[in-house]
């Protein structure tokens, strides 16, 4: 007879951490049936029916403080139910705090805030902590909690910081089954801090149910509304019918010496500024494959703003709208791709057509719960924030190689195809002008106009405040710069982004013409790539952590000053440990960290860069698989390199700083493979030209900023912005 799992209860404060909380609980307590909740979602009247039920109840940590109740939620009610109602529990983080100020402790504020910070902390050896010596674990807190002589709270571990002194880190009730840290046990970093006690709190969780409800047997299901059992896969898949008569690619591949990809974009119409372009340009080392789209009046566009309820479809003149009355926009397109999945291509190579474009950093706020603040109407000098062509006909090229692709979604093409390679293969042997030097007209030189420095370096420390109030662990604060070009010194918008990829090639560069946007990248950053199914492994690539580079800057200096700088570290910890929340939200428990904080060389910059992949479990059906990538790119928006953690509070947080929208400036673009791969790189050290500015003066925008933390020095914060500046502001004969 099969035997009933235990059912645990998760208690998810909006802690950008949640699903690393609970990818640990699964492996501490094998076989259980995990439910996540939000702490505001659920009244404790909700909850008491069932609470009885569960076997154990996590609280998970998050931004705020324990004695503010929408920071809280229902968990305050939670440590003071009846013992009838009672269920083991274990608190981390605030819930560690909650746990104390509901039992009698006070709470504080660190003299010094730990975020990102890797203490070692000393305990008893009892109750969760049996078993272990000395252990070392991440924080990421600003608050924390003294206990009373004579409370109900007994301290069983502590750290004993410099700048602190003695911190309590962990602790358990005298009288009721409750434990909780104030570190991270599910952070990349932690060791036996995690785990081991998790396992120790299960066990002890065992003990008291056979002691204080002996009668107690889980069910074998439990039904709790509003809740969701993790891990979980969107519904969306099973909403429309897969496509099971594939497309064919036609495809021809040829070796060509010496081969000049501007030659081949050029050949392509790159520099009429009237028709639309897609080149996603892999012009500096590590990037190898480089994608052209061949794109004429039937190739059609896919534009969408949040604010609105529909998708415009663009093919020639004529525009289509077509409502989203029941559905977002992800599984809009997800099912215009599933109906022209293709086969067949060469599977070395990562495109052959289907979805190319861009997303802006607002298309991300629907999946955290974020409103835009627009007014209907009035996005007709907006960018759009989903901004897609669909690539039938398409050139890859490999530049490492000199071998290209030329391919077709198309069927009976093979003719294009043909007269296509002719035509790339006869390109070395005929007269060119696309790879000669650009130079700027400098009879009326560009106007800059920076953000106001003191209010940025005001903003800087209005951050801070945030995180020493525990709102956040890290704030990605952004500033945005207008470049006015007048009309007697205007280049073609493709000589521009030849300029800008003379001065600050780099390996996930783009130049994009999708009316009524013009999108220049040169971005150092791969944001989301994944493989085609079945089998399809999600790889993101954070960056955080820079140093320009000088003549004195070998590798040797730049990794001492960025892999041992205890600021920069944190600030690629904070992301790495986010990013893993993130996949655990699409993926479940396949997550790995394959690189922590490697340094890359770039071609103006030294770069601080990890590396974290998922996949999904074996036997997943293959039309889940086959969408994982768009999957965890809609769950993982906006990036986290660009908001800071925990996600939903900083933006909310940044949205009020910052007091505009960022744009196509910190989201994303790149393509999704009509086979089913995909790859977005972070907008970022990019520049963008709507079509309302190009009539007289052309006035383009280029965002940049940093990750604030605690250990933030204003002015340096500053200098860091100016040197991300400099690398798109050369492309217009400025700088920072």
């Amino acid at each position: 007879m099969a035997q009933a799992k235990p059912h645990v209860l998760l208690v998810d404060s909006y802690c950008s951490f949640a699903y690393n909380l609970a990818a640990l609980i699964k492996k501490a307590i094998p076989g259980s049936v995990l439910h996540v909740i939000k702490n505001d979602t659920h009244a404790i009247q909700d909850l008491l029916p069932v609470l009885s039920q569960f076997s154990a109840i996590v609280i998970g940590p998050g931004p705020g403080s324990p004695d503010i109740p929408s920071d809280i939620g229902v968990v305050c009610d939670l440590w003071k139910v009846a013992e009838k109602d009672m269920v083991p529990m274990f608190g981390v983080c605030l819930g560690q705090q909650s746990l104390g100020v509901e039992h009698g402790a006070t709470i504080h504020r660190l003299d010094t805030v730990k975020h990102g910070q890797v203490s070692v902390v000393k305990h008893t050896g009892t109750e969760i902590f049996e078993g272990l010596s000395d252990i070392k674990v991440v924080r990421y807190h600003s608050l924390y909690i003294r206990t009373k002589a004579g409370s109900e709270i007994e301290e069983l571990a502590w750290s004993e910081d410099e700048e602190n002194g003695k911190i309590v880190m962990g602790v358990r009730h005298l009288s009721k089954p409750f434990w909780a840290v104030q570190y991270h046990p599910e952070s990349v970093l932690t060791d036996e801090g995690g785990l081991k006690v998790f396992q120790n709190f299960w066990k002890l969780a065992q003990e008291w149910s056979q002691r204080h409800r002996p009668s107690f047997t889980p069910k074998f299901e439990l039904e709790l509304p509003g809740s969701h059992i993790w891990p979980r896969v969107s519904g969306r898949y099973s909403s429309h019918a897969f496509n099971k008569s594939l497309g064919k690619v036609t495809y021809t591949a040829v070796d060509v010496p010496n081969l000049a990809i501007l030659d081949v974009a050029e050949l392509l119409g790159a520099h009429d500024d009237s028709k639309r372009f897609v080149f996603l340009d892999s012009a500096a080392h590590p990037g190898q494959f480089s994608i052209l789209g061949c794109l004429d009046d039937s190739s059609p566009q896919f534009t969408h703003f949040v604010h609105e309820n529909s998708i415009e479809v663009t093919t020639g003149a004529t525009k289509q709208r077509h409502e989203l009355t029941d559905k977002d926009f992800w599984t809009w397109l997800d099912e215009y791709r599933e109906a022209r999945k293709v086969t067949g291509g060469d599977s070395t190579i990562p495109f052959w057509g289907g979805f190319a474009g861009y997303l802006t950093y607002e298309a991300g706020f629907g999946t955290l719960g974020v409103s835009v603040p627009r007014q209907s109407g009035h996005s007709e000098t907006n960018h759009p924030d989903v901004n897609f062509v669909w690539v039938d006909r398409s050139i890859v090229v490999d530049v490492l190689n000199s071998k290209v692709w030329v391919q077709s979604l198309l069927e009976n093409d093979g003719e294009w195809v043909q007269e296509m390679v002719q035509k790339v293969a006869a390109l070395p042997n005929a007269p060119t002008h696309a790879s000669s030097t650009v130079s700027i007209k400098s009879d009326v030189p560009a106007t800059v106009k920076f953000p106001d420095e003191a209010q940025y370096i005001n903003d800087v420390n209005r951050c801070k405040e945030y995180l020493f109030s525990g709102n956040s662990y890290e704030l990605c604060l952004t500033g945005l710069t207008h470049i006015t070009v007048p009309k007697e010194s205007k280049l073609s918008t493709w000589d521009r982004y030849k300029l800008l990829r003379d001065v600050n090639a780099a390996p996930h560069a783009g130049y994009l013409r999708l009316q009524p946007t013009t999108f220049l990248s040169s971005s150092p950053e791969r944001f989301l790539s994944y493989s085609r199914s079945p089998g399809a492994v999600c790889e993101l690539r954070p960056i955080k952590g820079t140093v320009r580079k000088l003549p004195h800057i070998t590798r040797e200096i730049a990794t001492q000053m960025l892999a041992g700088s205890r600021k920069e570290i944190a600030e690629n910890l904070m992301i790495v440990d986010l990013i893993r929340h993130d996949l655990h939200n699409a993926v479940g428990a396949n997550v790995d960290v394959s690189k922590f904080c490697g340094v890359e060389e770039y071609k103006t910059v030294w770069q601080l860069v990890s590396v974290i992949e998922g996949s999904l479990p074996e036997g997943t059906p293959v039309e889940v698989d086959d969408s994982l990538g768009w999957e965890v790119l809609r769950r993982s928006l906006p990036p986290g390199s660009m908001t800071g953690a925990p996600k939903k509070r900083s933006v909310e947080l940044l949205q009020q700083l910052e007091g505009f929208e960022r744009g196509p400036y910190s989201g994303v673009f790149g393509y999704w493979c009509a086979g089913g791969g995909g790859d977005w790189s972070v907008t970022i050290r990019s520049v963008f030209l709507h079509d309302s500015k190009k009539n007289g003066d052309e006035e383009w925008v280029v965002g940049a900023g940093g990750a604030i933390t605690a250990l933030s020095d204003p002015e340096a914060e500053l200098e860091e912005t100016n040197v991300k500046l400099n690398g798109v502001l050369n492309g217009f004969g400025a700088s920072a």
